[in-house]
């Protein structure tokens, strides 16, 4: 599945895949608990393929960022937590990503990153490349 159909919903936990749309919203399911919910336009929703990493030269899209680790972890969870102390999860995302710009990529981004991957993972939903094909055949 493409990250454009994967959605974090502030204030709530986890990541939720796109159903379908509705004329107030659309409805999500949960990556957690495969419960469906409602959600309205009037939530802050972000779409996974539209968020990007600071680094030192550019802004790199999720979906690299979690290719990487995907590289790095040879496709199984990562080897740290996201509850791991602020310096071991720095570390981590240095040897992921070593020009990452640490003023603006907070360790809650990284905690977050690396949640979202291992929920993913779990899901069995990194394989963007195959999901890219798809999307072009239909």
């Amino acid at each position: 599945m493409a990250l454009d159909k994967v959605l974090a919903i502030a204030g709530k936990p986890g990541l939720y895949k796109l159903v379908t749309q509705t004329r107030g919203g659309f409805i999500a399911e949960s990556l957690i608990d495969n419960r469906r919910m409602s959600v309205g336009i009037q939530q802050n929703v972000s779409i996974l393929s539209e968020i990007a990493i600071y680094t030192l030269t550019a802004e790199v899209p999720l979906k690299e960022v979690l290719t990487k680790i995907k590289a790095k972890e040879k496709g199984a969870q990562t080897s740290i937590s996201h509850k791991d102390p602020k310096d071991k999860l720095e570390e981590y995302f240095f040897d992921v990503l070593p020009d990452y710009d640490e003023d603006r990529v907070y360790p809650s981004d990284i905690k977050k990153v690396v949640q979202w991957y291992n929920m993913l993972q779990k899901n069995d939903m990194l394989n963007f490349e195959e999901a890219s094909k798809s999307d072009e055949e239909e």
